[in-house]
């Protein structure tokens, strides 16, 4: 066996090997933090210390026999003690990034964005979402209110309702989840926009100035639709065009992540 043969055997393997399980680990804590099984997660690490103290330190065959045979069942106590978690883990499994390797990526979140902005021009409601590429707008959404949530039609009219007090600022949508509402944008640096468009547009101008993201804006005066995109600005777009658009920037963007 080559050199390179002995280190990827000897050392690579065990470190992918001690990584992988970290990472399973860490993510069932992230899983089960703040639920009532943490307890019972807690309870099986001290089996588990008392089980290794048992075997290798304090010989007392009955103690060990009888953890022993518990371990044999505990499988089957784990999977009906955390049934809820797992069929949740599973859900969280299909919407993760690796697990989108797997499977198409669902694009429903793109139709409730498009539902809302139908129903904001036909009712003349300012609107200002912002889709995160490739670039972070974390120091963006911190000026706002963290939402962490769901994409739906009547979420995003709640929030631009003009009563709404997080009407005011941008939607900051990560991903498929809503990240932040209320967000501050840059405005503008152009001097002869500001003489044709209100801070709704300039602000979603500015932020494609600077940034990769994709940037919606329904006019509040007029209900009219525009997108914002490498610091340009399409105006007077109509439902299809946007979501033929929206589609295919998801679509291709799932594809260059399969192909890395």
């Amino acid at each position: 066996m080559t050199l390179l043969g002995h280190l990827w055997a000897g050392v690579m393997l065990p470190a992918i090997d001690i990584l992988l399980i970290a990472f399973v680990f860490y993510q069932i804590l992230q899983l089960i933090r703040g639920t009532q099984s943490v307890p019972v997660v807690m309870g099986l690490a001290v089996l588990m210390g008392i089980t290794v103290m048992l075997r290798f330190f304090i010989p007392l065959p009955a103690s060990l026999w009888l953890l022993d045979n518990f371990w044999r069942w505990a499988v089957l106590l784990l999977a009906v003690v955390f049934q809820p978690e797992l069929r949740a883990a599973l859900a969280h499994l299909g919407s993760h990034p690796m697990g989108r390797l797997l499977m198409p990526t669902r694009l429903s979140f793109v139709d409730e964005i498009i539902g809302a902005v139908g129903e904001a021009m036909q009712r003349q409601m300012g609107m200002l979402i912002v889709l995160e590429q490739d670039v972070g707008l974390r120091n963006y959404a911190d000026t706002g209110t963290a939402i962490n949530g769901e994409i739906s039609k009547e979420l995003l009219l709640a929030i631009f309702h003009y009563r709404s007090p997080l009407h005011d600022g941008a939607a900051i949508i990560q991903n498929d989840r809503l990240a932040a509402v209320g967000c501050l944008l840059p405005l503008s640096n152009d001097p002869g926009m500001a003489k044709i468009l209100g801070t709704r547009h300039r602000a979603a101008v500015g932020l494609s100035e600077f940034t990769d993201a994709w940037v919606i804006v329904v006019s509040e005066e007029t209900g009219t639709l525009s997108l914002a995109r490498q610091g340009r600005l399409e105006r007077e777009l109509d439902v299809d065009q946007l979501r033929h658009l929206v589609l295919d920037l998801y679509q291709n963007r799932a594809k260059r992540n399969l192909r890395r």
